[in-house]
This record gives structure tokens, C-alpha cells and sequence, in this order.
């Protein structure tokens, strides 16, 4: 019975220094470029859903009704990475973002935090930063051949797809406000 107890305590302390060691074919190497690359682009969606989100609040004007619906919907889809790119992670073995501090550090997506901007420059800022956000999928995911990555590679190309179709809605509805209104 004390050698049981002896045997589960030293089990215990085995785990404790590696709670978090997925094992994974992949070279450590790789998995911490990974990582590094990962959890920098998580930092950018999760600043860049809750612009979009700021954005969503404090709207107003004359297309108030459509850039609302937009921006909420383009919010949804951004947030919806969230979960998968840190579950990536973990899955190789790696650890991801702990803390709103840890996001801030880590983000290149700029804050908005003025009192009131206009439509079209909120049209015109997620644009110019879902564009910067597919960059930095696209390097990413040549980070991930590197290492032979496949499964992060695999969902990285959804991700830059509908980063790249969110350009594209943005930029067609500035152009709207950039018309004559037709």
C-alpha cells in the first residue's frame, strides 16, 4: 500500500512539470515558431473582434441599419476563430493566450478608442486591417509548410478566405459611401 502511494506521488510530480506536454510528431522547434506565429494572430483577431464589435455599438448615420447587421455578423465570424486556433495549440503540444494583458502585449491590430468615427472610416479601418490580418495568415501559414504543419495549414486557408471575403464586403460598402449613394 506505501509503495502505491510512493508510485502515484511521483506520478503526480511528473505531471505537474509537464501538465500541458501534448505529444506530437511535429519537432519542438516547429511547434514553438507555431505557436509564437499563432498566438501573435489570435492576439490580432481577438483585437480586431472586438473593433469590429466597437464599431457594431456606436454607429450611426444613414446606412446605420446595414453596417450594423455587418459588423455584427463580420464579429461572429471573427470571434468563431478564436477557440480553434488555441485548441491548434494546445494540440501540438503548445500553450496559447491567458490573459486580456497577454493579448495587449502581443496585438498589431491598433485600438480604436475615440469618442465617434465615421462610418466610412470604420468601413475603411477594418478593411485596411482584415487586408493586414490575411498577411499575416498567408505567413503563418508558410511557417506551418516549414515545419510540415498540415492541420494548422489546412485551417489557416479557411481563415484567410473569410478574412479576405470580409475585405471585400467592407471595401464594396465604402465604395457606396463614396458615391453618389446609388
Amino acid at each position: 500500500m506505501k509503495n502505491d502511494t510512493a508510485t502515484k506521488m511521483k506520478e503526480l510530480k511528473q505531471r505537474q512539470h509537464t501538465p500541458l506536454n501534448t505529444p506530437t510528431d511535429l519537432p519542438a522547434t516547429g511547434t514553438r515558431d507555431i505557436a509564437g506565429a499563432m498566438n501573435a494572430i489570435l492576439a490580432d483577431v481577438f483585437a480586431l473582434y472586438l473593433k469590429t464589435k466597437n464599431f457594431h455599438w456606436h454607429l450611426s448615420g444613414p446606412h446605420f441599419r446595414d453596417y450594423h447587421l455587418l459588423f455584427d455578423e463580420q464579429a461572429e465570424q471573427i470571434f468563431a476563430m478564436t477557440d480553434p486556433i488555441a485548441e491548434r495549440l494546445r494540440k501540438i503540444g503548445e500553450s496559447t493566450i491567458r490573459s486580456i494583458g497577454q493579448i495587449s502585449h502581443l496585438q498589431r491590430v491598433l485600438d480604436n478608442e475615440a469618442e465617434y468615427v465615421d462610418p466610412e472610416d470604420m468601413l475603411a479601418e477594418l478593411c485596411e486591417d482584415n487586408k493586414t490580418l490575411a498577411a499575416r495568415l498567408r505567413e503563418a501559414h508558410d511557417l506551418c509548410d516549414e515545419h510540415r504543419d498540415v492541420a494548422t495549414a489546412s485551417l489557416i486557408e479557411v481563415w484567410i478566405d473569410e478574412t479576405e471575403r470580409r475585405t471585400w464586403f467592407l471595401f464594396e460598402s465604402s465604395q457606396r459611401e463614396m458615391t453618389s449613394g446609388h
